[in-house]
C-alpha cells in the first residue's frame, strides 16, 4: 500500500479524499494555487506545494508541476478528484511515465470512454443503445446549426471533455444553435482546455441516471447500484439520490450489466461512472461515461456501505476487489443536495466573498438518519470568482425516500451562511416540492417548475403560525434578556405585556406569550381578542445564534434567525419572512406608516455578480432591442449573457473586455 499521496485538487473533494487517506494510514500532500493559500485542504493534508497563479489553466491544470510536486515530496500516487486533470489521458500517462501511480483508470481507458465523442463511437461499436446525434467534431457554429437542422429540435451542444455541466447548451433553434455554440467552445476552451463540441439529440421529459461501476486490475468489475441525477440546472446537477424512484430490479439489472460489460471492452480498472437518459417508460440511451469519481458518489457510499475513495486507492496499489456483485446490497434511501454560492432570488447568479459565517448542522447518525456534510470550506474562509461556486454537499440517509427527504429538510433548515449568498432557501422550497416528494422526475423539473425563476414563497397557514409562534419567542427571550441590564428607569416598575403583534408581511397574528416548565406558551388570539389556538415551544436558543432549534408542539423544527430591528428575518422549509414583533400599541402606530417606494436606476446595465468581463457586445450610440446580448460576463468557470430588458440606444460604454468589476458595478449607460 501506498505510503504518501498527492491530491491534484482543491475544495471539497481534496479534503473527502484526505479523510479516507487518514483512514487508511496514507500522508496527503496539497497542491493549491494563489487563491487557496488559505484553503481547508491545505490545512488538513500533512504536506502543501504552491503550483500557480489563481486561474486553474495556470495552477491546477498544469500537469507538469503536478509531478514536480510529487518528486519534491515522495508521493508515490496522486488521486486526481474530479473536474481539471481527472479524465486526462495525458496526464495518467504522464503520471506513469515518471514512475507515479494514477488512482484511476489507465490511460487507454480514459482515452476510449473519457472523451464524450470517443465514448459515443465505442458504445456504438459495442451495439450499446445511444441517442441520436453527430459523434464528429463539429468546425464552427454554421455546421453545427446544420447538424442540428438534421437531427431535429432540441438539440444539446456538448463539450467533447466536459463535465459538471460546463460547455454545456440546450437550442430549440437554428439561432440558438448558433449562439450556443459560440457559448458551450468558449466555457469549454476556459474550463477544460479543449474546445471540441459535437451535438445530439435532446430527449424530451428525459430522466438522467448513472449506475457506478468499479472495476480492478484482474479483470473483475461490477456496478454498485444507480443514482438518479435528474434535477438540474443549466446541466448542472443540483440534487441526487440513490437508488432511483424510476427504476425496478429488472430495468436496474440491465442498465448494470450493460454498464459493466462496456466498462470491461475497455479494460477499465477504478471507479468510473456510465450515464444514460431515460425515458418515463423506463427506456434508456447510453450518454457517456465519466472516468473519475463522481461529484455525487457519497450517496452511493451511503446506501452500499463502500468507501470509494478506498476502493480506487486499493485498486491503484494493484489489489484485488474484495467483493463480487452478488456482495453489493442496496440499502435505505439516501439525497444529496449541492449547496452553492449563488443567489436564487437573482437568477442563481454566483456569489462571492467571505463566510462571515458557516454552521453546518451535525453529522452522525441518530435514530437510523445519516447526516454528512462534504466541505472544503470554513468560517471565516473566502469563495474565489475563480472555481466552481460549491460550498458544501449534504448528504442525508435513512431507511425510506421520504424519511430521507425529511432529514434533508430538517439539515438544511440547521444550515447557516452568512456573508454571501446561497442557494439553501431553493433547495429546502425543493425538498418540499409535491413533484419531487412523489418522484415525477425529469432533467426539466427546475425550468418546468419555476419558469420565472425562484421567488419568495408566502407561507402556508400552518407554516405562518409556527413562524410567528418562534418569532414570539425569540422577542420574549431578547426582552427578558433586556431586563436584567442595570440602572433601567430606577424606581420605577416596568410592566411586560404578554400580548404581541407578529407581523408577516401583510398578515398579522396577534397572540399571547406564557413562560411553561421548559418552554413557552403561544396562544394565537382571533379578531375578538379570544383563543384560536395554543402552540408549546421548548428550546435553548439563545441571542445571536444563527438557528433556533427546539420543539414546536412534539416536532423538532429548526428555523433560520436573523435579527432585525423590532424583529428577525426568519427562513424555514424554503419560505423566509421578515417577522416584526410588536405590542399591541406599537402594530396600531406601525400599520398607519408609509411604504418607501423604491426609485429603479433603469438607465443602466449593472453587473449582477462579481466577474470578468469576457466581451462586450455593443458600442456607443448603438440601438439594441428588448433580449438583445450586450455582454458576457464570466464568474466561476460560467459565462453569463447579459440582454437588454427594453428598447434603447447605449450613451456611454464604461467596461471593456477583460475588466474584472464587482457587483453592481456599471457596464454600460443608455439615454
Amino acid at each position: 500500500m501506498f505510503k504518501k499521496i498527492l491530491i491534484a485538487n482543491r475544495g471539497e473533494i481534496a479534503c473527502r479524499v484526505i479523510k479516507t487517506a487518514r483512514k487508511m494510514g496514507i500522508a496527503t500532500v496539497a497542491v493549491y494555487s494563489d487563491a487557496d493559500k488559505d484553503a481547508l485542504h491545505v490545512e488538513m493534508a500533512d504536506e502543501a506545494v504552491h503550483i500557480g497563479a489563481a486561474p486553474a489553466a495556470q495552477s491546477y491544470l498544469l500537469a507538469d508541476r503536478i509531478i514536480a510536486a510529487c518528486k519534491a515530496t515522495g508521493a508515490e500516487a496522486v488521486h486526481p478528484g474530479y473536474g481539471f486533470l481527472s479524465e486526462r489521458a495525458s496526464f495518467a500517462q504522464a503520471l506513469k511515465d515518471a514512475g507515479i501511480v494514477f488512482i484511476g483508470p489507465n490511460p487507454g481507458a480514459i482515452e476510449a470512454m473519457g472523451d464524450k465523442i470517443e465514448s459515443k463511437k465505442a458504445a456504438a461499436a459495442a451495439e450499446v443503445s445511444t441517442v441520436p446525434g453527430h459523434l464528429g467534431v463539429i468546425e464552427d457554429a454554421e455546421h453545427a446549426a446544420k447538424i442540428a437542422d438534421e437531427i431535429g429540435y432540441p438539440v444539446m451542444i456538448k463539450a467533447s471533455a466536459g463535465g459538471g455541466g460546463k460547455g454545456m447548451r440546450i437550442a430549440h433553434s437554428r439561432a440558438e444553435v448558433q449562439d450556443g455554440f459560440d457559448r458551450a467552445r468558449s466555457e469549454a476552451k476556459s474550463s477544460f482546455g479543449d474546445d471540441r463540441v459535437f451535438v445530439e439529440k435532446f430527449i424530451v421529459q428525459p430522466r438522467h441516471i448513472e449506475i457506478q461501476v468499479l472495476g480492478d486490475k484482474h479483470g473483475n468489475v461490477v456496478y454498485l447500484g444507480e443514482r438518479e441525477c435528474s434535477i438540474q440546472r443549466r446541466n448542472q446537477k443540483v440534487v441526487e439520490e440513490a437508488p432511483s424512484p424510476l427504476l425496478d430490479e429488472a430495468t436496474r439489472r440491465k442498465m448494470g450489466e450493460q454498464a459493466v460489460a462496456l466498462a470491461k471492452a475497455v479494460n477499465y480498472d477504478s471507479a468510473g461512472t456510465v450515464e444514460f437518459v431515460a425515458g418515463q417508460d423506463k427506456s434508456f440511451y447510453f450518454l457517456e461515461m465519466n472516468t473519475r469519481l463522481q461529484v455525487e458518489h457519497p450517496v452511493t457510499e451511503l446506501v452500499t456501505g463502500i468507501d470509494l475513495v478506498e476502493q480506487m486507492i486499493r485498486v491503484a496499489a494493484g489489489e484485488k476487489l474484495a467483493l463480487r456483485q452478488e456482495d453489493v446490497k442496496l440499502n435505505g434511501w439516501a439525497v444529496e443536495s449541492r449547496v452553492y454560492a449563488e443567489d436564487p432570488y437573482r437568477g442563481f447568479l454566483p456569489s462571492i466573498g467571505r463566510l462571515s459565517r458557516y454552521r453546518p448542522p451535525a453529522e452522525g447518525v441518530k435514530n437510523a438518519v445519516t447526516v454528512r456534510n462534504d466541505t472544503g470550506v470554513y468560517e471565516g474562509g473566502e469563495i474565489s470568482l475563480y472555481y466552481d461556486p460549491m460550498i458544501a454537499k449534504l448528504i442525508t440517509h435513512a431507511p425510506t425516500r421520504e424519511e430521507a427527504i425529511e432529514a434533508q429538510a430538517d439539515a438544511l433548515d440547521a444550515f447557516a451562511i452568512d456573508g454571501i449568498q446561497h442557494n439553501i432557501p431553493f433547495l429546502a422550497s425543493l425538498m418540499a416540492h409535491e413533484r419531487w416528494r412523489a418522484g415525477r422526475l425529469s432533467t426539466g423539473f427546475i425550468a418546468e417548475e419555476y419558469p420565472d425563476g425562484f421567488h419568495a414563497t408566502e407561507p402556508s397557514p400552518v407554516l405562518a403560525r409556527r413562524l410567528a409562534a418562534v418569532a414570539a419567542v425569540i422577542d420574549n427571550v431578547g426582552n427578558a434578556r433586556k431586563r436584567k441590564i442595570s440602572d433601567q428607569l430606577a424606581g420605577r416598575a416596568v410592566v411586560f405585556e404578554h400580548q404581541r403583534v407578529v407581523r408577516l408581511g401583510e398578515l398579522s397574528l396577534p397572540c399571547e406569550v406564557d413562560r411553561a416548565a421548559g418552554g413557552f406558551i403561544v396562544t394565537f388570539l382571533n379578531e375578538q381578542g379570544e383563543p384560536d389556538g395554543t402552540h408549546e415551544l421548548r428550546s435553548g436558543w439563545q441571542p445571536g445564534e444563527p438557528v433556533w432549534s427546539g420543539v414546536f408542539d412534539d416536532e423538532a423544527i429548526s428555523v433560520q434567525v436573523r435579527p432585525r430591528l423590532n424583529g428577525a428575518l426568519l427562513a424555514h422549509r424554503g419560505v423566509a419572512v421578515d417577522a416584526l414583533v410588536y405590542t399591541r400599541r406599537e402594530a396600531e402606530l406601525a400599520a398607519l406608516m408609509p411604504v418607501k417606494q423604491q426609485s429603479g436606476a433603469g438607465k443602466q446595465l449593472l453587473c449582477p455578480m462579481p466577474g470578468l468581463v469576457v466581451s462586450i457586445a455593443v458600442s456607443e450610440g448603438q440601438e439594441v432591442k428588448a433580449g438583445e446580448a450586450l455582454a458576457v460576463v464570466e464568474a466561476m468557470k460560467m459565462e453569463n449573457v447579459l440582454r437588454a430588458e427594453r428598447d434603447a440606444t447605449v450613451s456611454k460604454v464604461l467596461a471593456k473586455a477583460g475588466d474584472s468589476l464587482a457587483v453592481d458595478a456599471v457596464i454600460l449607460e443608455f439615454a
